[in-house]
């Protein structure tokens, strides 16, 4: 069976070494040593300023939108992980979704400012697959209608646009660390801003918002996380490097093999590096994609329709939205098995399969 993921796991004792520290101290989680150095760690290997590990890469969308003060409208992208949309009805806001680009997949920018009104508080942009949005065309429409802008970059980890981490863009990003992304702590997720007080807040609402063990600065939520998460972050940092390189290799091996294939690839942002977190094809048609997607299963392939439906459409709290980009592009699009174990021979394998079909 070929997975479209696989956690990647470091060696067993390496992991392990951590373990008897762990139970010496008898600190197991509320942001012990472990968690505190891989905080630490994180920032100085992704070059930002101000970083905070918490539980989740959800939870962390929750703290941004709570921390902004956010009310009234979000505007939002329906070509995106469920928790975009749900953290932002979760936190007491009304999602607006603005249709995609058809080529990088992202939020279209042209269409952004129509759907500003007076209740608009923010903008919550994802960058899909880990390609940048246009960030400064966004900050730039945030400014002019003073809104706050958060990034859902679950996706991006080790991103750089034009030489700087994307995380530095918005007035906050958020990553997830969950076990299916390139990088992992088992479970986890991160916050990154540049303003120094806005991370003070969330640094206590992290931790219901205590400061001190009698007193209390900011509502706040458990967003901490465990020393087992961290002494797995803390591991995993070492092999990023060699992850990195084997899912480009492996990305370029996809690229050969599929360069004839009646498909295309989102277009990435040309001022942006690669994090190689996924290989999303978009097919000429839902036909091709959806006789791709059953020829692979009954291989035990597993390619996964990520993003499909669109999120304007099947929310049962939302009234449903015509989308006409997003909902074309989430019928047609795979997402194929990229993971640190998958072979080379396996992505040949995959790659003709794929062709063989369009050819039959």
């Amino acid at each position: 069976m070929i997975p479209v993921t696989k956690p990647f796991l470091p060696p067993m004792e390496e992991y392990e070494h951590y373990l008897p520290g762990i139970w010496q101290r008898d600190w197991l989680t509320n942001m012990g040593p472990l968690a505190n150095d891989l905080e630490l760690r994180l920032k100085k290997y992704l070059k930002v300023k101000h970083l905070l590990y918490v539980s989740s890469g959800t939870i962390a969308l929750q703290m941004a939108i709570k921390s902004l003060e956010l009310k009234g409208e979000i505007i939002t992208t329906p070509f995106s992980f469920v928790a975009t949309t749900s953290s932002i009805v979760w936190e007491g806001c009304t999602p607006v979704f603005v249709d995609i680009d058809p080529q990088s997949l992202n939020m279209d920018t042209a269409k952004i400012e129509n759907a500003i009104t007076e209740r608009t508080s923010a903008i919550l942009a994802t960058h899909v697959y880990g390609n940048p949005c246009e960030v400064e065309t966004i900050q730039k429409i945030a400014d002019a209608h003073h809104l706050k802008v958060i990034y859902d970059a679950a996706h991006a980890f080790g991103v750089e646009l034009e030489g700087r981490p994307v995380f530095e863009a918005g007035d906050i990003s958020i990553c997830s660390l969950h076990a299916t992304k390139l990088y992992h702590s088992i479970e986890g997720g991160l916050l990154i801003t540049k303003d120094p007080d806005l991370l003070k807040k969330l640094a206590f609402m992290r931790n219901f918002g205590f400061n001190g063990s009698e007193a209390f600065a900011e509502l706040g939520i458990n967003g901490k996380n465990s020393e087992f998460h961290a002494a797995m972050g803390l591991v995993n940092l070492k092999y990023l490097p060699a992850i990195h390189e084997k899912r480009k290799s492996l990305t370029q091996r996809y690229d050969e093999i599929l360069s004839h294939a009646k498909a295309f690839i989102p277009k990435w942002h040309p001022d942006a590096t690669k994090n190689y977190a996924y290989y999303p094809v978009v097919f000429d048609s839902e036909e091709l994609a959806l006789s791709c997607f059953t020829a692979l299963q009954k291989k035990e392939i597993f390619a996964r329709r990520y993003f499909y439906p669109s999120l304007a459409k099947v929310l049962p709290y939302l009234k449903h939205q015509e989308m006409a980009v997003t909902e074309d592009i989430a019928r047609r699009v795979l997402c194929l098995p990229l993971y640190h174990e998958l072979s080379f021979e396996e992505v040949d394998m995959i790659g003709r399969i794929i062709l063989r079909t369009q050819n039959n």
